[in-house]
């Protein structure tokens, strides 16, 4: 049975995380201070410093937690949802615009943390949550004889790229549904190029 030690533990990083998530999706990293972030969470600075080194790793906190929401939603889609290997796909790839109009996503995984992480950092994380359902999905394809039988690691690579920049396009964009519904219908063109002819 777990002790109301390891609740009270958990909900109050919890309650941090949350916190710095809103925080910094309404304020960026730069306009959050550790402060502001405690007052909203109702905790004191030293239980964030028992939980976070600082700043940057309740960051990469916030970031996980949007990137494994995200994750979620695109694995459902894209690998637990009906349909052929091609439905799923395209089901993915709707999702996937859809999460990117997402203002903690655009501002948190897109803007932000490429900045607050490193850019090599940032890449690692995209690839440890993002690269591998891109590479399934390749791989569901060319197993089912939908698309041409391309290189898999190639293909995943260079679709995981325009799905990144369609992102950015979209996160960047003055008007992003717009630019969702053109990145949508440029990656499904691509993908329908690489379509087997019966």
């Amino acid at each position: 049975m777990r002790s109301r030690r390891v609740d009270y533990t958990e909900s109050t990083r919890e309650a941090l995380v949350d916190s710095a998530l809103d925080l910094f999706t309404e304020h960026g990293y730069a306009g959050t201070s550790l402060d502001a972030i405690v007052r909203r969470a109702r905790v004191t600075k030293g239980a964030l410093y028992h939980h976070f080194s600082g700043k940057q790793a309740l960051f990469e906190a916030a970031f996980d937690q949007v990137e494994t929401a995200a994750l979620e939603r695109l694995t459902a889609a894209a690998v637990d949802g009906d349909g052929t290997a091609w439905d799923r796909a395209m089901e993915g790839i709707q999702e996937y615009v859809q999460v990117c109009l997402e203002p903690s996503y655009q501002r948190i995984v897109i803007h932000e943390a490429p900045v607050v992480m490193g850019w090599e950092r940032w890449r690692e994380a995209e690839e440890h949550f993002s690269y591998g359902l891109v590479r399934g999905a390749v791989e569901a394809l060319v197993e089912a004889r939908e698309i041409e039988p391309l290189p898999v690691e190639v293909t995943a690579r260079i679709l995981f790229g325009a799905l990144s920049a369609g992102a950015e396009t979209i996160a960047s964009s003055a008007d992003p549904k717009k630019a969702a519904a053109e990145v949508s219908r440029t990656i499904v063109a691509v993908m329908e190029g690489m379509r087997r002819r019966a």
